[in-house]
């Protein structure tokens, strides 16, 4: 079934976004205000991250309306490049361990 070129959401909804972008963005600030330090501090902030950057691209950019090959074409490329890096970070911590293991040999 196609949807109406002049459909209208509900203000509601957009106010339940809002709600959610700034109960995330507080618990953002609570990572630092609690101090957290290290893997966790990045991981939390990383996830609220995620999770903001999702509620704006799904409700405000409207891609939740959008067919199925739409979505796949805007976020097929960027998960793409992703695994692409994590591949060559694993590489890049093979070559590295290898040459210190070559170069810590004596003779």
């Amino acid at each position: 079934m196609a949807q109406s070129v002049n459909q209208q959401h509900p203000i509601s909804l957009y106010l339940k976004i809002w709600g959610w972008l700034f109960v995330l963005s507080s618990m953002s600030y609570m990572v630092d205000y609690l101090q957290l330090q290290g893997g966790l501090r990045w991981g939390l902030i990383l996830l609220f991250m995620l999770l903001k950057a999702g509620l704006i691209v799904s409700i405000f950019m409207h891609v939740a309306w959008e067919r199925p090959a739409v979505k796949l074409l805007l976020f097929l490329p960027p998960l793409a490049i992703l695994i692409l890096i994590a591949l060559m970070a694993i590489e890049a911590n093979y070559t590295f361990l290898s040459r210190l293991v070559f170069f810590s040999q004596p003779g």
